[in-house]
């Protein structure tokens, strides 16, 4: 799944591309697309029309359109979902499963999902702006609202693996298994540390590289891996040139020079150097 610099990528080319514009028809094809939105696809399709795009929001990971109304389109992006800014003339993409068409018949707006995990929602807005189907997920650390000492607090009384923690969207959102990695690899904490056994200001390190690695990422367009991962006119970011931890294993760190380990961690696979990064002592459980 795309984490908070992939995701802030393409909210801004929504924003520029999307924002003000009013939704004429929108196609929504197949039931997984709308699989979230309890309605049906239909349900949503007749929902959208007519409706004005007032605005592009983030929380962490999750992406939505601000309606006219007081409503969200939630996007959920899946491990591949795209949405995509393209001319009426252009291709319908093989895994095309919503096409938006606005009435100053300008670009299109297309959501293209091969692997067709991610899909397309209504919900209502709250007072502060976040969509209710959002409200359980934690302020991400480039809101105004995220509260670093407070996570500190809550991560020190924590039982559990530091990565865990980080990756526990409702403890602080955007952070993904790449950034964890690279952040914890610049913190020289292995993972798999108790949040209980690390101090406060190592904990405040950690989440402090973790906002720094994001900033960076975002700076260079995302991480992309393969060709799903694109902004809204089919771009790939490149700061996966920049990786210091994630997806390096057998190669040498960039610190100390020791090569670097895979392992798995969660149902997934964690990056780190064995040398900077010393597992603990007792492994704990995952």
């Amino acid at each position: 799944m795309p984490e908070l610099p992939e995701v802030e990528v393409v909210r801004r080319g929504l924003a520029d591309h999307v924002v003000g514009r009013c939704v004429q028809r929108a196609e929504i094809t197949g039931p997984r697309v709308a699989r979230r939105h309890v309605a049906g696809a239909e349900d949503l399709a007749a929902r959208l029309q007519g409706t004005v795009v007032t605005g592009a929001a983030r929380r962490g990971k999750y992406l939505w359109l601000v309606l006219d109304g007081d409503e969200a389109l939630i996007i959920h992006l899946g491990m591949s979902g795209q949405m995509l800014v393209e001319p009426a003339e252009a291709p319908r993409e093989k895994h095309l499963h919503a096409l938006f068409v606005f009435a100053d018949d300008g670009p299109q707006l297309r959501f293209v999902d091969q692997r067709t995990f991610g899909g397309l929602a209504l919900s209502p807005l709250a007072d502060d702006g976040i969509p209710e189907a959002v409200r359980h997920i934690a302020p991400d650390p480039f809101e105004a609202s995220y509260d670093q000492r407070a996570v500190i607090r809550r991560m020190k009384r924590r039982e559990s693996a530091v990565k865990r923690a980080l990756l526990d969207q409702s403890l602080v959102s955007g952070i993904g298994n790449i950034y964890a990695d690279e952040a914890l690899w610049r913190a020289k904490v292995h993972g798999e540390r108790l949040c209980s056994a690390l101090t406060k200001p190592t904990l405040g390190r950690i989440l402090g590289h973790a906002t720094e690695v994001m900033a960076e990422a975002l700076n260079q367009g995302g991480t992309s891996f393969d060709a799903l991962y694109v902004n809204v006119n089919g771009a790939s970011g490149y700061f996966d040139r920049s990786l210091h931890a994630y997806g390096r294993a057998g190669t040498p760190c960039d610190r100390c020079g020791s090569l670097m380990r895979r392992e798995h961690f969660m149902n997934r696979s964690s990056y780190s150097c064995p040398a900077c990064q010393p597992r603990p002592r007792t492994r704990r459980p995952r």
